[in-house]
């Protein structure tokens, strides 16, 4: 068998689907049903499977067609059914007319070959031909990473790495704002604190709206080393201008150092001045004028019909007036009357060069879920400029809170402000940080536990996960000491892995390409990191009721076999998460 792309729980049922509808065709031929068409059914693994490993409510379905109780169509179904040769062992009927089919032991047999044959079990081609693109963290390069983007950095790569895993071709990206006017405003706070360090505070004070950290003053100082009291009379313009041109590029290498420790590699960084430099900005501008979507007002701004498009997606821009009712939707903004394009319109160019100029067939953002009101903005902009609004998907992502002896923890020791990215990875792990935020779903709020993060034992899920994996690298250490070697795939069989920890250890096993298909299709990477703490704890308890030293034969070389499975599965997931994989501790 080729082992490449195996999904053992699928397998099981497309056959399962395939058995049954055979079955049921047969009937119908030699006259034990009355010719109808075979309605949809759901062929399904339970989640108790004591009683059948695969079920499936055909007879159920079928009752209104075949004009009999759903127990005579089971009888008559099952009558026909030829198990010989397949994956399944045995068949029964339970209650009104379920079937549930029983696994053979060929199907265990097939399980642990394929994840010990195959060195990227897990992955599958469920996604084969499909061109994403993810983009996240996407930080403004005015100041530093906040714990948001912390989450979304670790959410973001853990997603493309599931749909990557899925057979998906991905690209992550970084959307670099340097344009607009948070660059104005970063120029503007940038000029005040230079013009500070000659002048006095006094002389001149820093508005309220500037950005007022740290950073700003100390990026200001940098420039003076190198330029002096040169600017001190130029044109404020000028100034700006240069101090910009001086601190952005820092800035931004400063994030591809802090995401790079972070072992966030991305493939694309987009600057967004490149839209406005290209004409792309005003090109979109111009396709929406063109169809419709937008038109001029009388002071010459460019407004776009934005309800009209959103509605459709739940969000129609409704505001709360003074006396609590809900005024109409306004149109919206796209250039103002002085002619420099809103951030709005930019963002409908930058996603527009995703789908129509690079050809994605999704974009994927991460946001946090204070954006929530912009989803329907920019799933609306696609449909209005011709784009399909459903090939735009958001993931948005709730906030987290650290927490240290239960209490939140809000401000760094260190600088007295907000924690920031790089405070927490000189605080934590990395391998604890970015497995932490892939623990909840992203609509989850999260608590980081900053005292669990450091601890090494099992209460630590990472430091669990990792254990498990240098546990088996220990045993199979052993094992090589006492001249006890693995004899091979080809001749592993699983109907000697009786115990009930085999037995379940091996249906875990094969879960693991479907979860990766799930984790993708849903969006979930941390369906990835809970799916992995339970092998973890099914291989504990494999290890403690069943014996491999002091076993012999078929036994002790499925053993083997199990303890080599497990290994490749948690080691490909932690190198999926870019968490390290120990094989001592």
């Amino acid at each position: 068998m080729d082992y490449k792309n195996y999904n053992p729980r699928q397998a099981a049922l497309t056959e399962a689907r395939a058995l049954l509808t055979d079955a049921a065709k047969a009937a119908v031929a030699d006259g034990a049903l009355p010719a109808a068409e075979l309605p949809d059914f759901i062929v399904e693994i339970p989640a108790d499977v004591k009683n059948g490993d695969v079920a499936s409510n055909i007879a159920m379905a079928g009752a209104r067609a075949f004009h009999k109780a759903p127990r005579q169509i089971a009888e008559a179904i099952t009558a026909k059914l030829d198990l010989n040769g397949t994956l399944f062992s045995g068949v029964d009927i339970a209650g009104p007319g379920f079937i549930n089919l029983f696994l053979g032991q060929d199907w265990f047999t097939s399980v642990v070959r394929a994840a010990c044959a195959n060195p990227e079990y897990g992955r599958t081609d469920a996604g084969a031909g499909k061109k994403y693109n993810v983009e996240f963290v996407s930080a403004n390069p005015t100041g530093p990473m906040h714990m948001g983007n912390a989450r979304g950095g670790a959410l973001g790569d853990g997603l493309a790495a599931c749909l990557d895993w899925a057979g998906c071709d991905v690209t992550r990206e970084f959307y670099i704002n340097d344009a607009g006017n948070q660059i104005q405003k970063f120029g503007k706070s940038l000029a005040i604190r230079y013009l500070q360090l000659y002048k006095g505070e006094e002389a001149c004070p820093l508005p309220e709206e500037c950005y007022q950290g740290a950073d700003i003053i100390q990026r200001a100082k940098e420039f003076a080393e190198v330029h002096g009291d040169s600017y001190v009379n130029a044109d404020f313009e000028e100034l700006k201008e240069a101090l910009i041109a001086d601190a952005l590029p820092k800035n931004i290498a400063g994030l591809q150092r802090d995401l790079g420790k972070y072992r966030i590699d991305y493939d694309v960084w987009f600057h967004e001045s490149d839209l406005h430099k290209s004409g792309a900005v005003q090109a979109v501008v111009d396709k929406l004028l063109e169809i419709g979507a937008c038109y001029k007002a009388e002071d010459g701004a460019i407004m776009y019909r934005s309800a009209q498009y959103a509605a459709k997606y739940g969000v129609v821009n409704k505001k709360k007036a003074d006396d609590g009712s809900e005024e109409e939707a306004k149109d919206e903004v796209l250039v103002r009357a002085n002619g420099i394009p809103t951030y709005f319109a930019a963002d409908i160019a930058y996603h527009y060069n995703k789908l129509a100029v690079r050809g994605f067939d999704k974009a994927i953002d991460v946001w946090g879920a204070d954006h929530h009101g912009h989803v329907a903005r920019m799933k609306g902009a696609m449909d209005a400029i011709g784009l399909d609004g459903n090939r735009l998907d958001i993931v948005l992502m709730q906030m987290v809170n650290l927490m240290r002896d239960g209490k939140p923890v809000r401000m760094s020791k260190r600088t007295g402000k907000a924690i920031t990215l790089t405070d927490l990875l000189d605080e934590v792990p990395i391998d604890s940080a970015r497995f932490f935020f892939n623990q909840r779903e992203s609509s989850s709020t999260l608590d980081f536990d900053l005292d669990l993060a450091v601890r090494n034992d099992s209460e630590n899920p990472v430091y669990y996960v990792q254990y498990a994996h240098a546990r088996i690298c220990s045993v199979l250490k052993k094992l090589e000491s006492e001249g006890i070697a693995f004899n091979g795939v080809d001749g592993v069989d699983a109907s000697v892995l009786t115990d009930p920890a085999e037995q379940a250890l091996i249906r875990l096993l094969a879960a693991f390409p479907a979860e990766i298909v799930a984790a993708a299709d849903k969006y979930d990477p941390a369906r990835i990191t809970r799916y992995c703490i339970d092998v973890a704890s099914a291989y504990h308890r494999f290890y403690n009721a069943c014996r491999i030293m002091g076993t012999e034969g078929a036994v002790q070389q499925g053993r083997i076999a199990l303890c080599l499975a497990v290994r490749g599965v948690i080691r490909n997931i932690l190198t999926m998460f870019k968490v390290s994989v120990p094989e001592t501790m």
